[in-house]
């Protein structure tokens, strides 16, 4: 039951909040580490049996589908943790199948959009990043895996009920799939339209698995069935959802114009196979980027339950206790890559890939201090400050793109990267100040009080 969630946490101090989400994290973390050493098995065996330019042609696809889904779904998982942390919204069971249901017709309207948009636009966007229009079919195999994608729900039910050891291995199944499936395409001598074939039964595939454990945490919750509740009025019963929706799908947006976009910029200022060689560093450099990415997954709803019961003080501790270990594990990757990455590389994928080294070790440059600005991000939301994340945002999108088309065709591939870090180091620079100025001295005192 949610109240029993609740109670529990009311019962530790931070530093049980801390001990007992760090144990999360290192769940998450371990069947990320999984599923990533699948995806990137998965991602040699593609590489090696297509060769730079045509798996150049598969990244910028699997990219153009990316894009057009997360420039369109509302991240309603943010949304329904904020709104489902509120006492009067928790404890009455109906009331929250009616906030999970507004946030699932979200996700399927958003879906569905998403998918018919990267058929539409991606059919004249094809020539731009340097694709021709004759592999549209392409993007028509990859749609499904973008139009059966609902994934707001899931995480939120999941997050909720503190599933973190579920929400860190459901994705082996799909991900060995994947895996055994490339293996069989590249014996078989498959080309492209194969693999991205199995890319997309993998992810539906994956859909279906989070579907079934979002609705076995549901049940857990004790909250009533979604589908039940009646579609009439949902917006009015809960004010501020749709608003508190529109920021941080703005702000998602934002996002993955930097984290998507710019392998088609890539791919329009230096060819399909300079793509294929960003990408390649960027599958690996993502296993330093979802730790950052689990951190929030982990602490979001504890703060956003720790702020909305005034616990202010705790709120600050587990924030920079958080980053401080975040921190430290950011640097112990970079130095691990700067020792060996760079033989593993050359081994995993052959000569012709040599350039992927140096691409991943300024990548994870990036994604160290993308991960010290996470536990920033998620305080703000918990605090309610969207639009200040917004806001940051969107300054700093108009950095990595001022940085970006002046490095890309100065440097090649790696300019990406360095407009990556220009981003990410005005991030955690912004946040860290809009916390500082959100958190008063008056909370300090009225957490004493209390």
């Amino acid at each position: 039951m949610a109240g029993a969630f609740r109670d529990g946490l009311a019962a530790i101090g931070p530093r049980g909040v801390l001990r007992s989400r760090l144990e999360s994290i290192a769940h998450l973390l371990t069947g990320s580490i999984a599923v990533a050493a699948l995806m990137a098995v998965s991602t040699v065996v593609a590489a090696r049996a297509l060769g730079p330019e045509a798996y150049g042609v598969l990244a910028l696809v699997l990219t153009i589908g990316r894009i057009c889904e997360r420039l369109i779904r509302f991240e309603s998982w943010q949304p329904l943790i904020r709104f489902g942390a509120q006492t009067d919204i928790e404890g009455d069971p109906q009331r929250m199948a009616q906030l999970f249901l507004l946030g699932l017709l979200l996700d399927i309207g958003c879906a569905l959009l998403a998918a018919a948009i990267m058929l539409t636009a991606g059919y004249f966007l094809l020539p731009v990043v340097g694709l021709d229009q004759s592999q549209f079919y392409l993007l028509a195999i990859f749609a499904p895996a973008i139009a059966f994608n609902v994934r707001g729900v899931p995480t939120a039910a999941l997050r909720m009920a503190g599933q973190f050891k579920r929400l860190a291995y459901f994705q082996l199944f799909s991900a060995a799939l994947r895996f055994l499936f490339a293996g069989a395409a590249y014996f078989m001598g498959a080309d492209i339209g194969t693999f991205l074939a199995i890319w997309t039964a993998a992810q539906l595939i994956d859909t279906a698995l989070f579907g079934i454990l979002a609705q076995r945490a549901l049940k857990q919750l004790g909250v009533a069935n979604p589908l039940e509740a009646g579609v009439h009025g949902l917006t009015a019963r809960f004010p501020g959802f749709m608003g508190f929706a529109w920021s941080t799908n703005a702000s998602s947006a934002l996002r993955t114009l930097t984290q998507e976009a710019d392998t088609l910029l890539v791919g329009s200022m230096a060819g399909p196979t300079s793509a294929g060689f960003y990408h390649i560093a960027k599958r690996f450099a993502k296993v330093a980027q979802q730790v950052g990415q689990h951190v929030q997954t982990v602490i979001y709803p504890d703060l956003s339950r720790m702020w909305a019961r005034k616990r202010f003080g705790e709120v600050r501790s587990v924030k920079f206790k958080v980053q401080a270990t975040l921190g430290g594990m950011g640097l112990a990757m970079v130095g691990g890559v700067w020792l060996i990455g760079e033989p593993i590389v050359k081994w995993a994928f052959g000569s012709d890939f040599g350039t992927v080294y140096p691409l991943l070790l300024t990548q994870l440059f990036a994604v160290v201090l993308i991960m010290v600005a996470a536990p920033s991000r998620s305080s703000m939301l918990a605090m309610n400050r969207p639009g200040t994340v917004l806001a940051i945002a969107l300054i700093a999108t108009a950095t990595f793109f001022a940085t970006a088309f002046a490095a890309i065709p100065a440097f090649g591939a790696i300019g990406a990267n360095y407009a990556h870090i220009a981003f990410a180091g005005l991030t955690v620079i912004a946040l860290e100040i809009g916390f500082r100025t959100a958190y008063t001295p008056d909370h300090d005192h009225r957490t004493a009080a209390s």
